[in-house]
């Protein structure tokens, strides 16, 4: 009896020692915070694009505006006025859209 009983605490100690070894699994992390990106604007080939940094609310887009690039998060609405009322056109984080000249705006 005394070896069995020996024998079982061996054996738990044996099973302790092998569970003290597994590493810990890592929590799950929050995912990270919005970096805000920007919104670029092509006009011409011999303008500089504008880029907007992590813009927010209502922006008038140039008048000589051709395309914008929406390199944020977040969806980007383009509109044909310069106060971002009415019908827009709504572009995804990562795609560009063709934008109306003279007197549009978007919104991030």
């Amino acid at each position: 009896m005394r070896r069995s009983v020996l024998a079982s605490a061996v054996l738990g100690a044996t099973a302790l020692a092998g569970l003290a070894q597994i590493p810990a699994v890592a929590a799950p992390t929050a995912p990270a915070a919005s970096s805000g990106g920007t919104v670029t604007v092509f006009e011409t080939e011999a303008q500089a694009l504008t880029v907007y940094e992590d813009p927010r609310g209502c922006q008038a887009l140039p008048a000589l505006a051709h395309v914008l690039g929406n390199h944020t998060d977040r969806t980007v609405r383009v509109y044909g006025n310069p106060f971002c009322l009415g019908p827009a056109v709504t572009v995804a984080p990562g795609h560009g859209t063709h934008v109306p000249g003279g007197a549009g705006s978007f919104s991030a």
